[in-house]
């Protein structure tokens, strides 16, 4: 049973008193009173003082309180000098991640990484030829001359050789200091993934682009438990008609112009239904590549495609990124490649920022997500 481990109160013997005495005679009352409080802060902050003494402790069971805690909060938990002291043994929570930005906790700071020099700046977007306007905003197209979307706005690449392994870090622009810290902590090389609903999305995608980072864009999709979890009021639906799908993909596509091409957020529904083949149809026509999570590995689309092997941070602690990390070079090892993706929590961020820093001398090549995909 999880418990915490809090200091055992023993009051000091204080000399009897005649309170009955005392407490007789009405306007005596309170006074005692305002001496009994003045005895108990005394007592109390002698308390505080003397934490750093070793002595018995009152276990109080926490199983009622964290069952309602968010999931994963013991990872944003910092050291505390105070005289309570939480520690590994005594909590055990979760590690399941959080879902998206639920939390306010996910917003502190972590461990400062010196940040990647920048990799070569990405051509600005809009490029000329590759968009048209509309109600909503500019739309990619395909360019008069046959070149796409995906050819424009992708990250060069050439490989050398060795072992690829990419990476996708999604859910960003929806919290300023975790899209930052993936913009300027992460190799160029590691392709970023944003929210439709983010503010200033523009103005990210262009930092991002600037850093050297291709970039893909976030759709939300139904997934099973709809509608318990809501992606969002563009939603792409399993049961909706073709016109309602492209009216809502155009809106997305028209947040923001950079992106090569498009990922789910979540979508295990959709991914499986009819309207996957409306959604991918109108992503050929207009020349962008799909990435998946994983869910839609079996389904053709007719569109530059890959799909994501590994989850990083399906358990978020360290331990287990590592591991997942480490499992990424294996299948890249066996196969000669691989995807892998995770959010942007902070403890994701700094475990795959100290990973890739030293790939390159483990034997392999870092490569973007879009080196990755296939007709």
């Amino acid at each position: 049973m999880a418990s915490l481990a809090l200091p055992r109160l023993t009051l000091p013997s204080l000399p009897a008193l005649p309170v009955r005495a005392l407490t007789g005679h009405p306007l005596a009352r309170p006074a005692v009173a305002g001496v009994a409080l003045l005895v108990a802060v005394g007592v109390l902050a002698g308390l505080v003082r003397s934490q750093g003494r070793e002595g018995a402790a009152i276990r109080v069971p926490l199983a009622a309180a964290y069952q309602r805690a968010p999931q994963g909060w013991r990872e944003t938990l910092t050291p505390f000098s105070g005289p309570l002291r939480v520690t590994q043994d005594v909590i055990r929570l979760s590690e399941r991640p959080l879902a998206p930005l639920t939390s306010a906790n996910w917003d502190r700071a972590g461990t400062p990484l010196a940040p990647f020099h920048p990799g070569a700046p990405l051509t600005p977007a809009p490029i000329a030829g590759f968009f048209s306007p509309s109600p909503a905003g500019l739309l990619p197209i395909i360019a008069s001359d046959g070149r796409t979307p995906f050819e424009a706005y992708r990250r060069p690449f050439v490989a050398n050789g060795r072992p690829k392994v990419a990476l996708i870090v999604g859910g960003l622009g929806l919290n300023t200091r975790a899209t930052q810290q993936a913009i300027e902590t992460l190799p160029a090389e590691v392709t970023l993934s944003f929210s439709p609903y983010a503010e200033r999305l523009q103005g990210w995608i262009d930092m991002a682009r600037a850093h050297g980072h291709e970039v893909l864009l976030e759709a939300p999709m139904e997934p099973i438990d709809y509608p318990d979890n809501d992606p969002g009021a563009f939603t792409l639906m399993s049961n909706a008609q073709g016109p309602e799908t492209i009216k809502k993909l155009e809106w997305i596509l028209s947040r923001t112009t950079g992106y090569f091409g498009v990922t789910n957020y979540l979508g295990s529904r959709f991914l499986t239904s009819d309207g996957f083949q409306t959604f991918a149809a109108a992503l050929r026509g207009r020349g962008l590549a799909f990435i998946d999570d994983g869910l839609a590995i079996r389904r053709p689309a007719g569109v530059a495609r890959a799909s994501v092997e590994r989850v990083v941070d399906d358990q978020l602690n360290q331990a287990a990124i590592d591991q997942q990390l480490l499992a990424l070079e294996a299948s890249a090892l066996q196969r000669g490649q691989v995807l892998g993706s995770g959010f942007a929590y902070p403890v994701t961020l700094e475990k795959v920022a100290q990973w890739s820093r030293g790939l390159e001398t483990r034997g392999f090549q870092l490569a973007p997500a879009s080196a990755l995909t296939r007709p």
